[in-house]
């Protein structure tokens, strides 16, 4: 079997990198400053939710569609590279959309906007141009995530998503200096680092990275697939949405009846725990059962290993996005985008290390048992981020939650790995982005209005309720490994 090199390990993943430049900067950077802009001030966390929920749901249906598409490819390339190539095009394409955004801040047509919907110019200019680009990146993710899989020997995964999972994290360093340019309103220059990082990693991958072109594509129509898909994608959504339904219903009826803050607290914050874990369990095992079809019965550890990782990614992908609403409303940090970069990446001092040996360990001591040391470790970072009050004390919090956030990258993406079935690695691992896209619809979805609602009882209470929360569901995400069987696991 041959061994690959370090070298091959790095163009294998390097799109990787591309991707989560762009992710690394709007999600907790970009997005959140130009909502802020865009929108009421005391409704931040609900929009900036809704932006991200609505883009991501696009995330959750066109990813395993492209990855489907992917695997049946017969193109001279080989079945990944022209998706990436593609995906790449359209996503500098989009991005001048979320760049122009601005631009139409006091535009004529807000009047009819906020009449209408409730919103103003600007906002939808940069819904559309969020929504457009999930579609077209998850196109060439769709394909990368294909790569590992096509090309790495299996016993060599370990090692490979220890480099994929450092190229993902290593864009947090990024913000080192993104931070301040956003704070300073420099918003086009900040596009173009982006868009940069997704031409060079593209161009990377498809120079040096070597495919064998399908020579037959798979029989059999994929229309019940595609159906299968939208399908999924419904149900996840519509699960989620009467999660948020729950929540809200619940504190209006608090309210209305003069319950005190430390009983809303207690009853809504349940509710909330209830409301993300219970969207997250169903709405995954539902709809990974729908979306793989017929051998579901085949798959139960591949949909526990989704469910495991879901409840991670929702909480630690939640902490990050609402950091600098956190630093602004809590901390009352007087630059919120730069300090938020500073946070991130001290994170990253803990995180790539462990990313990166974390893989190593992994094909050693066992990826399950990997995962789930990362759970606790990751749950502890959140519990002493409720106490922060300070810079330091936040710098604790976020070493723990990046230590326990690298080793979960490392271990969780190879163990994935073995539950697929390799001719279908592209759909398998495109339904797992009901973790990846699923984790910003629960943990942002239904944290950002419960993080309002509380702020609007006592400012900045939303943000500890919330982060309680996440602790939470890095625990039970601990609890699910006991349903992922692999018969070759330490």
């Amino acid at each position: 079997m041959k061994m690959l090199r370090w070298f091959d390990h790095l163009t294998i993943n390097s799109y990787w990198l591309g991707i989560n430049i762009a992710s690394g900067i709007l999600t907790p950077i970009l997005m959140p400053y130009l909502v802020v802009m865009f929108m009421p001030p005391e409704l931040k966390n609900t929009y900036l939710a809704t932006v991200r929920v609505i883009g991501l749901s696009m995330a959750m249906l066109f990813q395993p569609l492209a990855g489907m598409l992917s695997d049946r490819s017969t193109a001279r390339m080989g079945r990944r590279r022209p998706f990436i190539i593609w995906g790449t095009v359209f996503n500098v394409l989009f991005l001048f959309i979320i760049g122009a955004s601005p631009l139409f801040m006091g535009s004529a047509s807000d009047a009819n906007l906020k009449a209408l919907l409730g919103i103003t110019t600007a906002y939808g200019v940069l819904l559309i141009g969020t929504i457009l680009m999930q579609i077209s990146s998850n196109f060439g993710q769709a394909a990368v995530q294909g790569l590992m899989p096509d090309v790495v020997p299996e016993n060599q995964r370990g090692r490979s998503s220890g480099f994929k999972s450092v190229l993902e994290l290593l864009p947090i360093f990024f913000v080192l200096f993104i931070g301040p340019m956003v704070g300073k309103g420099m918003i086009w220059p900040v596009i173009g680092i982006i868009m940069a990082g997704f031409i060079l990693t593209m161009l990377v991958t498809v120079i040096f990275v070597k495919e064998d072109p399908l020579k037959e594509k798979p029989k059999g129509r994929i229309t019940e697939q595609i159906l299968r898909i939208i399908a999924l994608t419904a149900i996840f959504v519509g699960v989620t949405r009467a999660a948020i339904w729950l929540v809200s219903s619940s504190g209006k009826l608090l309210t209305s009846a003069g319950s005190s803050v430390t009983t809303q607290i207690i009853l809504v914050g349940l509710a909330g725990l209830v409301a993300m874990a219970g969207s997250i369990v169903f709405g995954v095992y539902f709809g990974a059962w729908v979306g793989i079809g017929k051998t579901a019965h085949q798959s139960k550890s591949f949909i526990w290993w989704v469910i495991n990782r879901l409840l991670f990614l929702a909480a630690v992908g939640s902490i990050q996005g609402f950091a600098q609403f956190f630093l602004r409303d809590v901390m009352h940090d007087p630059n919120p985008p730069g300090t938020t970069s500073k946070l991130l990446a001290a994170v990253a001092l803990f995180l790539i290390p462990a990313a990166l040996g974390g893989g190593y360990i992994s094909d050693r001591v066992g990826k399950k048992r990997l995962v789930a040391i990362a759970g606790v470790i990751a749950a502890m970072g959140a519990v002493i981020l409720l106490f922060s009050r300070s810079m330091p004390m936040l710098l604790v919090s976020g070493a723990f939650i990046g230590l326990g956030t690298g080793l979960f990258y490392a271990a969780n993406w190879a163990l994935g790995t073995k539950l697929v079935p390799p001719a279908e690695a592209g759909k398998y691992l495109g339904i797992s982005n009901l973790a990846g896209a699923g984790a910003g619809i629960v943990g942002a979805g239904i944290g950002g209005p419960m993080a309002d609602f509380f702020n609007n009882l006592q400012p900045g209470l939303g943000y500890l309720v919330i982060f309680a929360i996440y602790a939470g569901l890095f625990l039970l995400s601990i609890l699910t490994l006991v349903k992922v069987k692999v018969p070759s696991e330490n």
